[in-house]
């Protein structure tokens, strides 16, 4: 089973938003691809580990602050405890992911009007 890790707290500051966890990011590189996990409402972020995926979850509290860091193309940093990782082509993927949602019911009735509220 592929590790999740799930964003704890979100926050914008003038230049970036953060993304913190509390689990280690040590060996963890920017895959630059979102998926969607529809069954428990949440976009998940791809990071490379060697030759595994782990899932950097971004649950539906966080998306308020996503939406605002997407509407003013901040960049999007991770922050564990032990280093900070910018997410690579964020923005690009998110907004790819969501113009598929809309209004799409393969992805369930329910994640399209989550999504649809906030984006």
């Amino acid at each position: 089973m592929k590790q999740r890790i799930t964003i704890t707290h979100a926050s914008i500051t003038e230049t970036m938003l953060r993304l913190e966890v509390s689990e280690s990011l040590t060996g963890l590189k920017p895959a630059g691809q979102i998926l969607v996990d529809s069954d428990q409402y949440s976009f998940i972020y791809l990071m490379e580990e060697q030759e595994d995926y782990t899932y950097i979850v971004l649950p539906e509290p966080v998306w308020p602050f996503v939406k605002d860091a997407q509407d003013r193309l901040l960049p999007v940093q991770l922050i564990g405890p032990d280093q900070e990782i910018e997410l690579i082509h964020f923005h690009d993927e998110l907004s790819f992911i969501i113009s598929n949602i809309k209004g799409n019911s393969n992805y369930g009735n329910e994640m399209v009007a989550k999504v649809e509220a906030i984006f």
